[in-house]
């Protein structure tokens, strides 16, 4: 059972290694824009039965509508990466505040079981930083 306890953490870990280097990324692609400054990162937790095992096509089709929902609720929310598990989905998203997670969340049909807003990622790197 504690081996349990310690896998949430360890994927914690490394969703915010990914997500540091996604956001140098992201930040090094568009330094010219200020949308994302004053958007805040958000951790969200689906569960979603046997996402592990949705197919290629059931991944796509899915992508496609939060990519749908998103274009239509304009540029105060942005989907980063999401991470698939047995039985969950993690997802890392820009938004200006919760509200727009909960309301991409209703207009997809998806579920939205925990918003976590992240202050700020660690990685290797963080390690050998002064």
């Amino acid at each position: 059972m504690k081996l349990i306890n310690f896998r949430i953490p360890i994927l914690m870990m490394m969703l915010f290694a990914g997500y540091a280097s996604t956001a140098q990324t992201t930040a090094s692609n568009h330094s010219a824009t200020t949308k994302t400054n004053s958007m805040k990162t958000y951790l969200i937790e689906r569960d979603i039965p046997g996402a592990g095992k949705l197919t290629p096509e059931q991944l796509k089709a899915i992508s496609q509508k939060s990519c749908s929902v998103i274009k239509e609720m304009g540029p105060e929310i942005e989907w980063i990466q999401s991470y698939v598990t047995g039985d969950k989905i993690f997802c890392v998203y820009k938004a200006q505040n919760e509200e727009l997670i909960r309301e991409h969340a209703k207009k997809g049909g998806f579920p939205a079981n925990k918003i976590m807003e992240i202050h700020t990622g660690i990685s290797p790197a963080t390690a050998l930083s002064n």
